[in-house]
């Protein structure tokens, strides 16, 4: 029970785990008490218990978390449920397993935690201990999404304290775990809204250019078909939020050849890319949008080439690739609005070119933080120049 009794101060900081400075030698005795070891002990309990919990509420993640969380709160049973069904006992008296769905009624009916005696919980054999219980809503965004309950043979304020903590603690955890959901899903949309942002003229007119060959050099139309087939099928992918930056290279490559296919002389390319740099993770469909505005701005309204340089370089700890053309440009006052709040309906040329833009920064911002965000160099008639960044690890981001 004196671990109970920590649990409520500990829990508290637990967030802050991850600050604590490294520990000078000199400072040993003075966290050599038994009450810092069992803080200690306590945090390190706790942080266990968290990655599994960040999976949301399911099964698999309360048997694991399970453990855990019983020697936080040193009780001899526990036992999660999610209103429906229990996901998992752990500790003695596993015969009271069924029972604790209906001790979860009251509370996740109510919301609010209750203390069961022996005439609820008791199952009458002499050599079980499980006789009371404390059991704990837990809530994501007001909601009561299951409860955690303690059970043992006899219930403390102290207990009842730690096991409303330790609930308040979990509940953190599934709210982490249901903004993790939500970011997925945006991004799923985001990447849902870049495709279908994919030119419906590119695509019309990259078929047009390819039936312009048939006849006279059929070779090269199956060579290009077989490129936009590549192509689209690489922008419509179903799997993964991520790639790698070679991939995305490699699909953008086609993009210009069938490009190249349509416009001749009139599209020059320059490109400088770091093997090194290959390999890093990016965000799916990161650079093409990049790429199709500068094509189609770098070309407009201009009748001599337009000239686009794509750079993708090691810089340290980050890949920085860069894509730049020569074309209208634009304000950037007019720029810093677009990204903030879009073209407005019917606009389209250099005006339209943020919407895709803003798509990427603010992926990109998700993903890595704000630090991370595109840098953009344009002007009236000077061409544009869009800058990203991004780690060559970061965890939990892996090419799929």
């Amino acid at each position: 029970m004196e671990v109970a009794l920590a649990v409520a101060a500990a829990v508290a900081v637990t967030g802050l785990v991850g600050m604590v400075p490294p520990l000078r030698r000199r400072r040993r005795r003075e966290l050599g008490s038994p009450v810092d070891r069992a803080t200690f002990q306590t945090l390190h309990t706790a942080s266990l218990a968290a990655p599994p919990l960040r999976a949301g509420l399911t099964e698999q993640a309360a048997q694991k978390a399970g453990r855990h969380l019983r020697e936080l709160l040193g009780s001899a049973a526990i036992a999660i449920t999610d209103g429906e069904r229990v996901l998992t006992w752990d500790g003695e008296g596993e015969h009271h397993r069924d029972a604790a769905l209906e001790h979860a009624a009251g509370p996740m009916a109510a919301g609010r935690t209750e203390v069961l005696g022996p005439d609820v919980v008791e199952c009458g054999r002499l050599d079980c201990e499980i006789r009371h219980a404390v059991v704990v809503p837990l809530t994501t965004d007001e909601r009561v999404v299951g409860t955690l309950a303690a059970y043992g043979s006899d219930v403390s304020a102290g207990l009842v304290r730690a096991a409303e903590e330790v609930g308040h603690w979990v509940d953190a955890q599934l709210q982490l775990a249901e903004l993790d959901r939500s970011r997925t899903l945006l991004m799923e949309a985001e990447v849902r809204a870049l495709r279908a942002q994919i030119s419906p003229h590119f695509i019309y007119n990259s078929l047009t250019t390819i039936a312009s060959f048939v006849r006279t050099d059929p070779e090269r139309a199956r060579e290009l078909l077989l490129e936009f087939a590549d192509f689209t099928r690489y922008s419509f992918r179903r799997h993964g939020d991520f790639t790698t930056l070679a991939e995305e290279l490699h699909s953008i490559d086609r993009y210009l050849l069938l490009q190249r296919a349509r416009f001749g002389d009139r599209l020059q390319v320059t490109l400088r890319i770091a093997p090194e740099v290959l390999p890093v993770a990016v965000p799916f469909l990161c650079l093409q949008p990049l790429v199709e505005n500068a094509v189609r701005h770098g070309l407009q309204d201009r009748a001599e080439p337009g000239h686009i340089t794509i750079i993708a370089e090691d810089a340290g700890a980050d890949a920085v690739i860069s894509v730049e053309d020569d074309g209208v440009g634009m304000d950037p006052d007019r720029l810093r609005v677009i990204l903030a709040h879009g073209a407005p309906d019917g606009e389209s040329g250099p005006e339209a070119a943020g919407i895709g833009l803003g798509n990427v920064d603010e992926r990109l911002r998700q993903v890595y933080g704000d630090e991370y965000g595109l840098q953009i160099e344009t002007a009236p008639g000077a061409g544009t120049k869009v800058t990203l960044r991004v780690p060559k690890y970061r965890p939990g981001v892996v090419a799929g």
